[in-house]
């Protein structure tokens, strides 16, 4: 897949409950979590980025954002509104998460790089991780089971004949930042 059809989906519009903030103004090594989101997918090969922002009201450059006013719902709002949000030029999108922020750009090229004809998912130690790359055949499909607080998840269950692992190992960690002691395990790396 040319990565000029790619674009990139970060979803970013949580409130952080358990974290105590939304976790896109969070700063890890002198960056915000969106702006880093941002960064990912930019240098993994993909364009435009479109951001789904919520809880939080802010500018985030070099990306399209779009705000979800239907946040509090969960992720499968955010995941709608941002597949919707994507130019007709895009062949297909890599959505990544905001709270994900030890995924290095080689993770999302691994994905593009795969030759996926439709949906191809990052394993980190053969476990389904993010980022999922998703073509655009695919994105009725996934926004219509894309409901509460979960993402693609239902539909590539629906559809493994469908999708392609894509190991990532080395590159990066796919753990989440969700409360204050995994903020604090990140800042001490």
């Amino acid at each position: 897949m040319r990565a000029s059809k790619v674009a990139g989906l970060l979803l970013a519009a949580g409130e952080g409950s358990r974290l105590g903030r939304p976790k896109a103004l969070v700063e890890y090594a002198g960056e915000r979590l969106v702006d880093r989101g941002v960064r990912l997918l930019e240098e993994g090969g993909c364009h435009p980025v479109v951001v789904v922002l919520g809880a939080a009201t802010l500018q985030v450059r070099g990306a399209v954002t779009v705000r979800n006013p239907d946040w509090a719902s969960g992720m499968g709002s955010s995941l709608r509104l941002g597949l919707a949000a994507l130019p007709e030029a895009a062949e297909s999108v890599v959505v990544a998460l905001v709270d994900q922020p030890l995924i290095e750009p080689g993770a999302v090229r691994a994905l593009i790089g795969s030759g996926a004809a439709g949906l191809a998912v990052a394993t980190y130690g053969g476990l389904r991780r993010n980022p999922v790359l998703i073509s655009r055949a695919h994105f009725a499909g996934v926004a219509g089971l894309a409901v509460g607080d979960v993402g693609a998840r239902p539909y590539l269950k629906a559809h493994p004949e469908l999708v392609t692992e894509v190991p990532c190992d080395g590159h990066g960690d796919p753990s989440d930042v969700d409360t204050p002691e995994d903020l604090a395990r990140l800042q001490a790396q």
